[in-house]
């Protein structure tokens, strides 16, 4: 590959840019114009980082968030799915409904986890809840708008040859959205992430990464072991999101391709 088509290659360009961050963060701490005690140095941090890939603890709770995650999500998908599909396909209902949707949508989900914690004693039910709630939009409204965007030729031909409704739905509607609503469960995923880790740090409990970080703040490392932990986050919303990346990709190769003759 020429040094041209690496520069075209974003996962290239990325690891590059973040290279050369780390380098230079590193060089900032080296010549004393960042205070350890405060930032540590790149270096120490990706030690860090490293030791805790192999620390069985941090592992444990690392499991924990994702077990929160998995079951938030799929409940997430397994309620908000339908419901977008049967608000979608009845413009009355969904009239009805946006007000409340408009109402709810752009309250802070971190801002419910107080309540969260009052309603839910478990924190594995806290969490999910959480995850539900903020993770759901997403979802909704990336369903409600596929269903907007069914060719609706292809509704009046199946209608035309005596299908009802929900082979309509079925054969045609359900198919266009998919797209639609895998996108909405890329955007959903990285949002449950970040209230598994957000519902561990602000409501307590015994595992998961942010209750790994409350533990590690009182460690004489503590701060070098927090980050650590934070750049683990990041890894897995990264890994996270690319893998929901590919997954589409794999599976609406065509949709991506009628986007691309679009633009």
């Amino acid at each position: 590959m020429s040094g041209r088509a690496l520069l075209r290659n974003r996962v290239f360009c990325g690891a590059l840019g973040v290279t050369a961050l780390l380098l230079l963060a590193e060089a900032a701490g080296r010549a004393g114009l960042t205070d350890p005690d405060v930032l540590p140095l790149t270096s120490t941090i990706l030690t860090r980082t490293a030791e805790l890939a192999v620390d069985e603890e941090f592992l444990t709770n690392v499991a924990a968030t994702m077990l929160a995650w998995t079951l938030g999500l799929l409940l997430t998908v397994a309620v908000t799915v339908p419901l977008g599909l049967l608000l979608g396909s009845l413009p009355r209902l969904e009239a009805t409904a946006r007000p409340l949707i408009e109402f709810l949508r752009p309250i802070p989900s971190v801002a419910l986890i107080p309540l969260a914690i009052l309603l839910f004693p478990d924190r594995l039910d806290l969490k999910i809840a959480v995850i539900f709630y903020a993770s759901c939009w997403p979802i909704l409204i990336n369903t409600m708008y596929g269903l907007r965007d069914v060719d609706p030729v292809a509704k009046e031909t199946l209608r035309s040859f005596g299908f009802g409704p929900l082979a309509v739905l079925w054969r045609v509607s359900l198919p266009s959205t998919a797209p639609f609503i895998a996108t909405g469960v890329r955007l959903a995923g990285g949002i449950a992430l970040i209230l598994a880790v957000s519902a561990e740090l602000l409501a307590g409990g015994s595992d998961g990464i942010g209750a790994y970080v409350l533990k590690a703040g009182s460690s004489p490392d503590g701060l070098e072991f927090i980050i650590a932990a934070t750049v683990w986050a990041g890894i897995l919303g990264v890994v996270t999101n690319s893998l929901f990346i590919g997954a589409e990709r794999r599976l609406f190769r065509w949709h991506t391709a009628r986007a691309g003759v679009a633009a």
